[in-house]
């Protein structure tokens, strides 16, 4: 019996000709076409930035999205609320309905009134527009403001009485009482689905926004243009897809269908250069970047082209994305985020906050940013034009500070 992992050199030598080796004939056709390419645009997407490299040796361009976000983590403290009192719920389901003092659930929910007591006193109307100042949610801070004191007094209502009541905290509860309804209950006007909804698309529109005046203003031929999505992006399995990475629906939005999907790839294990600080501009890193970037596009597109000249006739791959499904009442489950029909299709805005929690391979954040980019692009990049679901319309009291 020969020793695990003995080889035999000359088959290995024949392997090595091909691949595996910076001089094998594979690699030099990668290298081939990254030449024939190196003028072309390419666009490097990491967790919190954008890095366009023009091509012919000129120096890249960075745009920081995530970092530069100004209330990201405000209207996600809000969004995480629903999520929070479910959590309590499961807790104590756990601990098989143990309600004593002592109880971590308890503990977990004396803390959470408190905190979302303190949020509360400190949100306002002046916060928003004078402090965060967000570009994109420009006339719309009292409304948000409103929102956030709707959701923290709900909130707080909700863990008063399972403090004084534990028997009261279930997951049935959390969903009447919180989260569904019935919405024409006095006490419950906004639902917090709604809210979680509009969190989520108040942050994806003002990621949205900003994005789309930047990669409209660097005038890219689309038809050309080299992508890639490097690195991690949220938790260790989302945004592997095209349809699950929310910054790939900026992307493809913006592109108005001229980039095909085939010249974008998804590349998780790749390298990423540090996030940039545009306090202290220095593209030097994201640059040392490029001719590895070029290389890996270059390499994956040089095997798909030379699968079409070797197997002529024979059905091609076409890149999966397909348009998001319709649903209805009588669907019982879906593979992605669905359609909706308008800003008021509660049914799919909502399947859409199960299908982000549910599916690993999704961005929790991304429940409908592809929905605000698409809206955007159609209304001239204009928040102000594009309806924001469970915000505008809603009737959330008016606060005074």
């Amino acid at each position: 019996m020969p020793p695990i992992g003995s080889e035999i050199p000359e088959l290995v030598d024949l392997f090595t000709s091909y691949t595996a080796g910076p001089d094998s004939i594979g690699a030099h056709l990668a290298q081939a076409t990254a030449a024939d390419s190196e003028r072309d645009p390419l666009l490097v997407v990491t967790s919190t930035d954008l890095a366009l490299y023009p091509g012919g040796g000129a120096a890249p361009v960075v745009e920081p999205y995530r970092l530069s976000s100004r209330g990201f983590k405000e209207l996600a403290a809000i969004s995480h609320l629903g999520p929070a009192l479910a959590t309590l719920a499961r807790l104590r389901e756990l601990a098989g309905g143990d309600d004593s003092d002592g109880a971590r659930w308890r503990a977990d929910a004396a803390r959470l009134l408190s905190a979302t007591k303190v949020a509360r006193a400190a949100s306002s109307t002046r916060l928003w527009r004078d402090q965060l100042a967000v570009r994109a949610f420009a006339g719309r801070e009292e409304s948000i403001a409103a929102m956030i004191d709707y959701s923290c007094q709900l909130t707080e209502r909700f863990l008063q009485r399972v403090l004084d009541d534990p028997g009261y905290l279930t997951m049935a509860a959390v969903r009447r009482d919180h989260l569904e309804g019935p919405a024409t209950r006095a006490d419950l006007p906004v639902p917090f689905n709604k809210v979680m909804i509009a969190t989520f698309y108040l942050t994806g529109m003002d990621i949205a926004h900003r994005l789309i005046g930047w990669l409209d203003a660097a005038g890219i031929n689309w038809e050309r243009a080299m992508v890639i999505f490097a690195g991690q992006a949220g938790r260790p399995t989302a945004g592997v897809t095209q349809e699950s990475h929310s910054i790939a629906s900026v992307v493809r939005a913006v592109s108005r269908g001229r980039l095909a999907p085939e010249r974008v790839y998804i590349a998780p294990h790749a390298p990423v250069f540090p996030p940039y600080n545009p306090a202290e501009p220095d593209g030097s890193l994201a640059q040392s970047l490029e001719a590895g970037y070029r290389r890996l596009w270059a390499g994956l597109r040089a095997t798909s082209e030379l699968a079409a000249g070797m197997f002529e006739g024979y059905p091609r791959f076409a890149a999966p994305f397909a348009e998001p499904p319709a649903i209805g009442p009588g669907t019982a489950s879906v593979t992605a985020k669905p359609a909706l029909s308008g800003p008021d299709d509660w049914f799919a805005l909502v399947t859409r906050l199960r299908v982000v929690m549910e599916d690993p391979a999704q961005l929790l954040s991304g429940a409908v940013t592809d929905v605000a980019s698409s809206e955007l692009v159609a209304h001239a990049n204009d928040p102000s034009a594009v309806t924001v679901p469970g915000l505008d319309g809603e009737p959330y009291p008016r606060i005074t500070r």
